[in-house]
């Protein structure tokens, strides 16, 4: 009996062991998959659940929550449905809110091959007929998750109650001041840091070198494929199409997507506010989730801006609570 009881402590020993080793592993190797379960763990325990939703391009993962009018948050190039999970808490309060996996991210297909800014455009198109059929919709974008917001405002008017983009937009960046395809760790860190705000920490070397490794193979990566596409789907010139109520939410300190390109969207879009997160930067929902959610539910509050010019627009500084 003791035999067989020193065995099994042994073999749980092992198990225990094995598990460290490769817990190790995937935080050394792999810090940003091991980032996406915890933030999608934290989802699930505020309260939202996972489904899939069928599209052109096979299954959407999509976690819905909340009560209340529809609210579909859209994160950037690379990421996942769990960079709100900081933000989503106070939202179910209010709202049905639904956070997709955007195709080609993280659990949503296509799982392989050059990704385009249609794959993902007619992934938000059966959301939204299925999570928000019937409904006009609050549309919240990150990025990439704003431009295709905007898009889906100018083909679908009628299904957009308001917008609310955040450090992203449907027009060109011609000069892009940070690399966003690093492939060495001092390119990666000078990407980080052009992406972050002045007060968040430095990156440290493992997780540079996985964001090394996303940018080449990642959702990212599959999308610089499609680049000779990608002017379709510009709205340079043409922003007076969308004409929706938006709110721009503005990290501040994002070195891609400046305050001068922000500026450019106001001054084309017919119904836009500014309104800036001091001190963040790209993304912000990540980085300055309580400031952002402050920024946003403000915006919200207001009256959104009408066609006929009587509503003031207000600067950056104005704007900033």
């Amino acid at each position: 009996m003791g035999q067989k009881l020193l065995k099994i402590l042994l073999a749980i020993g092992v198990v225990i062991v094995i598990v460290i080793i490769v817990a190790v592993w995937m935080v050394w190797k792999r810090p940003l998959k091991v980032d996406a379960m915890f933030s999608r763990m934290a989802l699930g325990k505020i309260g939202f659940e996972k489904t899939t939703v069928a599209t052109p391009e096979g299954k959407m993962t999509v976690w819905v929550g909340g009560s209340g009018p529809c609210m579909v948050l859209l994160h950037g190039a690379g990421d996942q449905a769990g960079t709100w999970a900081r933000m989503a808490g106070p939202l179910v309060d209010e709202y049905r809110v639904v956070i997709p996996d955007l195709p080609g991210h993280w659990k949503s297909d296509p799982k392989n091959g050059p990704l385009g800014i249609d794959q993902i455009f007619s992934g938000l198109e059966a959301v939204m007929e299925t999570t928000c059929a019937g409904e006009n919709a609050i549309l919240v974008g990150n990025s990439l998750g704003a431009w295709i917001s905007m898009l889906y405002a100018r083909e679908h008017p009628d299904r957009v109650a308001r917008l609310v983009a955040i450090n992203g937009g449907a027009i060109k960046e011609e000069n892009p001041a940070v690399n966003i395809y690093p492939s060495t760790r001092e390119e990666a860190r000078e990407t980080m840091k052009g992406l972050m705000g002045p007060a968040t920490p430095p990156v440290p070397d493992f997780v540079l070198d996985d964001v090394i490794r996303h940018a080449q193979v990642g959702p990212a990566g599959r999308m610089a494929q499609t680049v000779d596409e990608m002017e379709a789907y510009l709205l340079d010139g043409r922003l007076d199409e969308v004409t929706v109520p938006v709110e721009l939410v503005w990290g501040d300190a994002d070195g891609l997507l400046t305050l001068e390109y922000a500026q450019r969207l106001l001054d084309g879009l017919p119904r836009a506010r500014l309104h800036t997160v001091h001190g963040c930067g790209h993304v912000p929902q990540r980085e300055c989730p309580d400031k952002t959610l402050e920024v946003m539910q403000t915006a919200l509050a207001m009256e959104p801006v009408v066609l006929d010019g009587s509503d003031e627009v207000p600067t950056a500084e104005e704007a900033e609570p």
